[in-house]
């Protein structure tokens, strides 16, 4: 009964804490996130547990926080701040408000579909892993609509995490992670990047505190309407890179 269940979720609060937490971080996503809420509300409402959506707003100047506030929504909480500050920042506040037992960061154009975190859950619940990153890069994974430069690019970006960073994950800039409680508000408090390139501090953090980290392949397309300017992120991804490597040598990852 998915129309039933959504109903129960858009109208009454919680009264146990959530199995899951979705966060989303938003700047400027009028012309997408309602259709976004709507697919998620829509098929985790019929899930069988308990949740919440944040929609953690980054100082937008359109009309994001208005369209989701008008919603309606008892469970969906956004998460106001005056000022961009990066959509690190925005996860972040949302990863450190969530209150469930899983929580799951994923972007405001659902370029992958949301029917991917029952993959994630299913590792989280039955193998043990602390943390399940939504991977285009994987065998089983599914990627679409993404340009020959921003296909060689990656690769690229995907070596230098490997050999440099010694990051065991070949995808780690996929919007779509699933945590556990714990494992998000110790990484995340500890976060230091607050632009585009957060995940890969996350992932580093995650791997040198000792949790186990699971890649699993999921659908991805490349949505239109993107805000990322490619060549500009590669500049700030790898400063961002080597800010990571100096952390860890002066201590503040201790």
């Amino acid at each position: 009964m998915p129309y039933e269940n959504y109903t129960q979720w858009k109208t009454t609060p919680l009264t146990s804490p959530p199995h899951l937490s979705i966060v989303i971080p938003a700047y400027n996503e009028q012309e997408r996130i309602v259709s976004t809420i709507g697919a998620i509300a829509s098929y985790v409402s019929d899930q069988g547990f308990p949740w919440e959506l944040l929609i953690a707003d980054d100082g937008s100047k359109d009309n994001t926080v208005a369209l989701c506030e008008d919603l309606g929504l008892v469970n969906l909480i956004v998460l106001r701040t005056p000022k961009n500050g990066g959509k690190g920042r925005a996860v972040q506040r949302g990863m450190l408000a969530a209150r469930g037992k899983y929580v799951l960061f994923t972007d405001a154009d659902n370029s992958t579909p949301i029917e991917e975190v029952t993959k994630l859950l299913a590792k989280m619940e039955n193998e043990g892993y602390d943390v399940a990153v939504g991977s285009r890069a994987v065998e089983g994974a599914e990627e679409g609509k993404k340009s020959l430069f921003r296909q060689i690019l990656s690769g690229g970006l995907r070596w230098i995490v490997k050999n440099i960073l010694k990051i065991k994950v070949k995808d780690t800039q996929c919007g779509f992670k699933l945590y556990t409680a714990e494992a998000a508000k110790k990484l995340h408090d500890k976060q230091t990047i607050m632009g585009f390139s957060f995940d890969l501090e996350i992932l580093y953090l995650a791997f040198k505190y000792g949790y186990k980290v699971a890649e699993v392949p999921v659908s991805w397309v490349d949505a239109p309407g993107s805000k990322v300017d490619t060549r500009k992120e590669v500049q700030r991804f790898l400063r961002d890179l080597f800010k990571i490597w100096m952390n860890d040598w002066k201590g503040i990852y201790r």
